[in-house]
């Protein structure tokens, strides 16, 4: 019996011993899907809590733009209460002229005929203020629609907003071109085929593309001054606009701005990054309403 116990007793040490080292390589290993497993949640966590901050913003820009719309119908409702009010005090006006003997005939053509231009005169500022909440409208759906296209874009390389009552769209130098050179970078296409997309979609709004540089000169073999690098990185995006992605020419002007409408003080390296931009500005059709103005209504001259 002893000599079993002897025998046996080494063996079961050396049994106890690599289970002891299977068991240590088990919970290192577990161990180590257990950190790759928690960074992973760790990064979830971080890109999710990115995604809801982009999603607020969005969503506090739509407000804003609801609102402002919503301002807008308010004010073209009261003016049509107000034309409204006119109209009737005009057709009263006139029922007791007629029963006025005290005025004459020639008096009462008189007032009649300027009552009838007030009349025009109102129905011209409705048609203005119709066209005009009509090109609001518009511009926020432009906004909307370029800002949900160009989510996944740096903010820092392209703005969408609106200024002047039209939306201008702002493309950063630094993705469009390289440093003092008007060719459009490959990365760059991805942007401008997105908004061509959207500007394809309202074809009766027009498109001007303007160059902006910072102030510091440039004149080389192909390139004279910031004037032409202005002008041919501007025609060069209106060309990749038409070529690559089909926007009408007849609805595009390109033009070069030089350093004379900075965005930034060209004092500090950040200013001059901001100033050097392309900006696609998206416009109604002037002819339309250059033809709105002519047909505003003229008062009659007195006799």
């Amino acid at each position: 019996m002893r000599k079993i116990l002897v025998v046996a007793l080494p063996f079961l040490i050396l049994t106890s011993c690599v289970s002891k080292k299977k068991y240590l390589e088990m919970q290192g290993s577990l161990r180590t899907n257990y950190e790759q497993l928690q960074t992973r949640v760790n990064a979830c966590d971080t890109e999710r809590t990115q995604l809801e901050g982009q999603l607020r913003s969005r969503e506090d820009e739509l407000r804003k733009a609801q609102n402002d719309l919503a301002n807008a119908q308010a004010r073209l409702a009261n003016l049509e209460k107000e034309n409204e009010y006119l109209k009737t005090t005009n057709t009263s006006l006139l029922d007791r002229l007629s029963d006025l003997s005290v005025i004459s005939q020639s008096g009462a053509e008189n007032i009649k005929k300027s009552l009838e231009t007030l009349n025009q005169q109102n129905q011209y500022i409705k048609d203005l203020t119709g066209r005009m909440q009509a090109k609001d409208s518009m511009n926020l759906a432009l906004v909307v629609n370029l800002k949900r296209s160009l989510s996944d874009v740096n903010d820092e390389d392209v703005k969408v907003e609106v200024k002047k009552g039209v939306v201008y769209i702002s493309l950063s130098d630094k993705m469009l071109f390289q440093s003092g050179s008007y060719n459009i970078q490959p990365r760059a296409e991805t942007v401008l085929g997105k908004i061509a997309k959207v500007v394809n979609d309202h074809k009766e709004l027009d498109i001007l593309v303007e160059g902006h540089t910072d102030n510091v000169p440039i004149n080389t073999a192909c390139i004279k001054d910031n004037w032409d690098l202005s002008a041919m990185r501007a025609t060069a995006v209106v060309r990749s606009l038409q070529k690559r992605y089909g926007v009408a020419p007849e609805r595009m002007t390109a033009g070069g701005r030089s350093e004379f409408v900075p965005k930034s003080s060209n004092a500090s390296t950040d200013g001059k990054s901001q100033n050097r931009r392309t900006e696609i500005v998206i416009l109604p059709k002037l002819d339309q309403f250059f033809q709105l103005l002519e047909q505003q209504p003229t008062a009659e001259k007195k006799p």
